[in-house]
């Protein structure tokens, strides 16, 4: 084909991007989906219990996600400050997963049982009192907003359409889970569940 032709006709050059674009797109994605390493859990990893999965859509709600990564990449100089890197099998459960690019804060994927649930809620409460050269912001409302077990039974219950394998009896359960529960004790939670299952091994 005549390059000069392609150059002059914009709708051939955006018909020849969109072809180009989707085979390199395609390449990179039906491998993974056939891939039970990408598909399947790793092992020990389950779906979110009600408290946690509050506590991840809090996570979500606030854009945590923002200024903290949730993946560690395979060098030494990650592994060695946050720990195993990350596998595609502990994110099988995550709509969306939690990624992210930005490490304004460091990397959460294996934060949990780091530190106590006291030391959370000081930082989520006042990161400074904790961390003094923080930026983070403070989430002091998070301490009085209460969890809704109707919500969060809902939630369950799309979860397992879509083929999470909760139970009826998990899902007849999650109000009871979340009730009392404020949305801090949601998001600490989800916090100290970071990355335990991959890390203790």
């Amino acid at each position: 084909m005549n390059h000069d032709k392609v150059e002059k006709n914009i709708n051939l050059m955006a018909i020849l991007i969109v072809i180009v674009i989707s085979i390199g797109g395609l390449v990179e994605i039906i491998p993974l989906m056939a891939s039970s390493d990408a598909t399947e859990p790793y092992e020990g990893i389950k779906p979110y219990p009600p408290l946690r999965l509050a506590g991840r859509d809090i996570y979500v709600r606030e854009g945590c996600y923002l200024c903290h990564s949730q993946q560690i990449r395979p060098f030494r100089s990650e592994t060695e400050r946050y720990g195993p890197y990350s596998v595609a099998g502990e994110f099988v459960y995550d709509r969306p997963f939690q990624f992210g690019s930005k490490r304004t804060g460091p990397d959460l994927a294996r934060v949990g049982k780091r530190y106590s649930d006291e030391w959370h809620r000081i930082h989520l409460l006042g990161p400074r009192d904790v961390v003094p050269e923080s930026n983070m912001p403070a989430y002091v409302w998070l301490e009085h907003a209460m969890l809704d077990g109707d919500l969060i039974t809902r939630k369950l219950r799309a979860l397992q359409i879509l083929g999470d394998p909760y139970t009826d009896e998990d899902i007849a359960g999650a109000a009871a889970a979340v009730e009392g529960k404020t949305e801090l004790d949601a998001l600490i939670a989800y916090l100290q569940d970071l990355g335990t299952v991959r890390s203790a091994r």
